[in-house]
């Protein structure tokens, strides 16, 4: 590898890329747009040894975009078992190896898990390189608690796993994230709205690209929006509050209850709602959301 293959593009400026020390690198990259994508992330990228990615079509347009000469290697859920051993040999040689997803940060619903157990098993030092992160960006614009939360990843396929899945994650006193795709997404909002309760939710799509879409609302709005028409384009993450319990515990809780209702439905409704999960008085609830948007201005 010469230095012209260890160096990055951004604007006009061509930045050369710090050799790297021997190790495993878990390089998060964009969701979405190619822009969100660190400069650390392109520098660990262009002085890698090694690029593994799940598809080089679809690394091959961020490598082209930002003026990286680097053909990548395959690694990825079918071919794990043959690619992985070949990837540790170069490790254990001393050369350097950037493991990158299609989207995101690596090891999320990917089979990266299994390189990064395979890599400390053999003593090799792995290194994260954080960025762009679908259920990050997703939960924080939902509205939803942020404190403690659980990533669920992907449901079953099959009616009778997803129930019992779901039934699971029932009391656990967290928001929950979800990846769904779109062609399950009635299915998936109804099962929710049944099994969960009608609890505060949100569906993001497209996060961070052209035609983002983050529609907020109670788990039965949603399911009842999104029943009978046809399945919606991108990628989906589903992000649901805590329980009825859960939610209303602090203050600051019980006014991010409010406001997402408040998105979906009047004010009176929002707040009846509220007091059907929580159990406290709707004229209570009623003046307080009241309040929120007084202080909010209008």
């Amino acid at each position: 590898m010469n230095e012209a293959d260890q160096s990055f593009v951004v604007g006009q400026a061509v930045i050369p890329a710090r050799p790297l020390e021997p190790a495993l690198y878990l390089v998060s990259t964009p969701i979405g747009n190619l822009g969100d994508v660190t400069l650390r992330a392109l520098e660990t990228i262009a002085a890698a040894d090694v690029l593994a990615c799940e598809d080089t079509r679809v690394t091959r347009v961020l490598l082209d975009r930002y003026g990286i000469r680097k053909r990548p290697v395959a690694y990825h859920d079918h071919n794990a078992d043959e690619a992985g051993p070949r990837l540790i040999d170069l490790l254990e040689a001393g050369r350097s190896v950037a493991l990158v997803s299609d989207a995101g940060t690596p090891l999320v619903s990917d089979p990266g898990y299994r390189l990064v157990g395979r890599a400390l098993a053999a003593g090799i030092r792995v290194i994260p390189v954080p960025g762009p992160s679908a259920v990050l960006a997703a939960l924080t614009a939902s509205g939803l608690p942020v404190d403690a939360f659980l990533f669920a990843g992907f449901l079953p396929v099959k009616a009778g796993q997803r129930r019992s899945r779901l039934e699971s994650l029932k009391a656990v006193p967290a928001s929950l994230v979800f990846f769904e795709s779109p062609r399950r997404l009635d299915d998936t909002l109804a099962a929710m709205a049944e099994i969960l309760g009608d609890r505060p939710a949100a569906v993001a799509r497209e996060v961070t690209k052209a035609f983002e879409e983050v529609t907020r609302g109670p788990l039965q709005s949603l399911a009842a929006r999104y029943r009978g028409v046809p399945a919606p384009k991108g990628e989906v993450v589903i992000c649901i509050g805590p329980p009825p319990s859960e939610i209303a515990g602090e203050p600051a809780d019980l006014d991010r209850l409010l406001l997402s209702l408040a998105t979906e439905m009047s004010a009176s409704k929002a707040a009846a709602e509220a007091a059907r999960m929580t159990g406290r008085p709707k004229p209570e609830l009623y003046r307080r959301l009241l309040d929120l948007r007084d202080q909010a201005g209008g």
